[in-house]
């Protein structure tokens, strides 16, 4: 497609201005770095911009554009997550010195409950850790209380805002380029230009298609619709019928990818991840036995709200420029998961290369993109785990076989847990997809695999048929 003449001249002029500027872009004392979205990744940017900043003795201004108010109930203060952290990310997160309070996490996972039609089973918590924690992205759903929620997502814009950096209470509608530096427009049509510009807004603004500009190579990320919503059943139900578990449901449902109930303070998220999840997905879904069965009398209750938001499941096409970076969703994350250590990851690499190295295109190529193509890598990986996983999903047999792997490893505390820890990882994202692949190589994985799906199929096959004899 033939760029317009508006754009062609953009592209000539920014081309001109930074073959002058070469080897010159970088943060200087009074840089002035505008971040657009106080999610985890604009926030996770711009604490780190300040600590490495006052590392390197340079004193700068981050403001950071967020118009939700993390503090109210409902869309107002919705990020659109189902909201789970690992431990592992938990405890890497107090090295930095974020630490979260008990106020942020509202249940502590103790294990895994994998739902499937042919059974389920309780997969604990590696090594008896708690590894998972329940949090709210925003300050809960409509209908709560907010004196009892503190929202994650507040918590670390907070904590941005003690590091020194300003909270604009405003929409970003525009952006363009001014003496090449970005300029962004707010909705009262104020402008604003500044040295660095970290784009964190997640997948769900319309600002992205604005900066898919043939004066960069930035194209938006891949999308799909999810399904996320939020059931009131109280704190008593939640223990009886759920507990400190998280339920996961292996269902053949087609298009379904993934389905998660995770229990929080008063309120369980149901998260549904699959092929552009619609209506009948979800009718489908909510209708089966094995949902029914967690909820009292086996009725699903009316959800206190619901939303369809966009997630990422395809890398944006080179997420830096000159003078501006994506991080978070805007530009890459793990496939289907971790999508707050991704912001962690991608933020904090940016931030140490825009104060150690520079803002240049080159500069974020050498220092950031490294850490981008890791996680793209990793997600080929996870394309081939969840492939998997969508056949287990299909095939009954299968799933006879490894629930019955999993049970027998659950029951035997000596037994080493091989087909339990590779599924808590797939569930949680704790891990690398890579390494979680390299488990299945042990080479006892594919004895015990064989071994459990012949005595699952085999022998319940001659158990049902001395029964039918004896009749």
């Amino acid at each position: 497609m033939r760029p317009t003449a508006r754009g062609a001249r953009q592209q000539d002029n920014l081309a001109s201005y930074f073959e002058e500027q070469e080897g010159q872009l970088a943060l200087a004392d009074g840089s002035r770095i505008g971040v657009i979205g106080g999610g985890p990744a604009g926030s996770f940017f711009a604490y780190f911009l300040f600590r490495m900043a006052e590392s390197a003795g340079l004193h700068i201004s981050v403001d950071i554009y967020e118009p939700r108010l993390f503090d109210r109930c409902g869309p107002a203060g919705c990020n659109h997550c189902g909201g789970v952290v690992s431990e592992s990310l938990v405890q890497l997160l107090a090295t930095e010195g974020i630490n979260l309070p008990p106020t942020v996490v509202q249940r502590g996972i103790e294990s895994y409950v994998l739902h499937t039609d042919v059974g389920q089973v309780q997969i604990e918590t590696p090594l008896q850790e708690m590894r998972i924690a329940a949090v709210y992205r925003g300050n809960g759903p409509k209908q709560s209380e907010p004196v009892a929620i503190a929202g994650f997502d507040r918590h670390l814009l907070d904590l941005s805002a003690t590091v020194g950096a300003k909270i604009v209470r405003k929409l970003v509608t525009g952006f363009d380029w001014n003496h090449g530096m970005p300029q962004i427009r707010t909705a009262d049509g104020d402008m604003a230009t500044y040295e660095l510009l970290a784009v964190a807004t997640g997948v769900n603004s319309q600002i992205l298609e604005q900066l898919n500009s043939p004066a960069m190579d930035y194209q938006s990320p891949g999308t799909l619709r999810a399904f996320i919503c939020e059931f009131h059943l109280g704190q008593a139900t939640i223990r009886q019928w759920l507990g400190n578990s998280m339920h996961v449901f292996l269902l053949d449902i087609p298009r379904l990818e993934f389905a998660a109930l995770i229990p929080k303070g008063d309120y369980a998220t149901l998260c549904l991840l699959g092929e552009d999840v619609d209506e009948q997905l979800i009718e489908s879904f909510l209708a089966s036995d094995e949902v029914k069965a967690c909820f009292p009398d086996t009725l699903v209750p009316t959800p206190a709200c619901h939303c369809f938001p966009r997630i990422n499941v395809r890398a944006a096409v080179r997420p830096f420029a000159d003078r501006i970076v994506w991080v978070g969703d805007s530009g890459v994350n793990r496939l289907f998961k971790d999508g707050i250590g991704s912001a962690y990851r991608t933020a904090k690499a940016a931030a140490r290369t825009a104060v150690f190295h520079g803002i240049s295109k080159a500069d974020f190529e050498k220092g950031f993109w490294p850490e981008c193509r890791a996680l793209i890598r990793d997600n080929r990986i996870a394309r081939l785990i969840f492939g998997v996983t969508t056949l287990i999903q299909n095939l009954r047999f299968l799933r006879r076989g490894v629930l019955r792997m999993i049970a027998r490893e659950q029951r035997d505390a000596g037994k080493n847990r091989l087909m339990s820890s590779v599924l808590w990882d797939v569930f949680t994202g704790s891990a690398p997809y890579k390494e979680i692949l390299l488990r299945t190589f042990h080479p006892v994985f594919p004895l015990r695999l064989t071994w459990n799906l012949l005595a699952a199929n085999l022998l319940r096959t001659e158990r049902k048929g001395m029964k039918e004899g004896a009749r």
